[in-house]
């Protein structure tokens, strides 16, 4: 048996929906995946290199999911691209895809009609600034602001 079997089978994990979810420990700290400490009280946390980790993978997860439910979305340009990305990053891609009129004025190339999809949206009252940012760059190609 090697280290990482061992730890598996030592440190068990808690899953959900087939994720790993954070749980609390014997002691009742928070951990993730295999044992991995999380909890800021016993100064667990994440390195930076471990965050960029995460966020890259979740970004290539997000993309993939985005080539599935809009096989599209890749002929717009770089900006745009990256506020569905940032979207779905935010609201899962389910929440980018019940945006119907707003991808269709989008794949249309109607970027004022999408942006002011985007305005008028759930979304944009609950993270209005978020979301303002985001039809602006949607409307003229670029990122203002950030």
């Amino acid at each position: 048996m090697n280290i990482e079997e061992l730890l598996i089978k030592e440190e068990g994990r808690v899953m959900e929906g087939g994720r790993h979810v954070a749980y609390q420990d014997h002691l009742g700290f928070w951990t993730i995946g295999f044992g991995c400490l999380i909890d800021g009280r016993k100064g667990g946390g994440l390195t930076e290199k471990q965050a960029l980790f995460l966020l890259r993978d979740e970004i290539a997860e997000k993309q993939s999911e985005l080539d599935a439910g809009l096989p599209w979305w890749r002929t717009l340009s770089e900006t745009r691209q990256t506020v569905l990305l940032s979207m779905a990053f935010q609201m899962g891609t389910n929440g980018v895809l019940g945006f119907k009129n707003t991808l269709a004025k989008l794949h249309a190339g109607d970027y004022l009609g999408a942006a002011n999809g985007i305005r008028k949206s759930l979304w944009a009252a609950q993270t209005p600034a978020r979301a303002e940012r985001m039809a602006k760059a949607i409307e003229s190609n670029e990122f203002w602001g950030i």
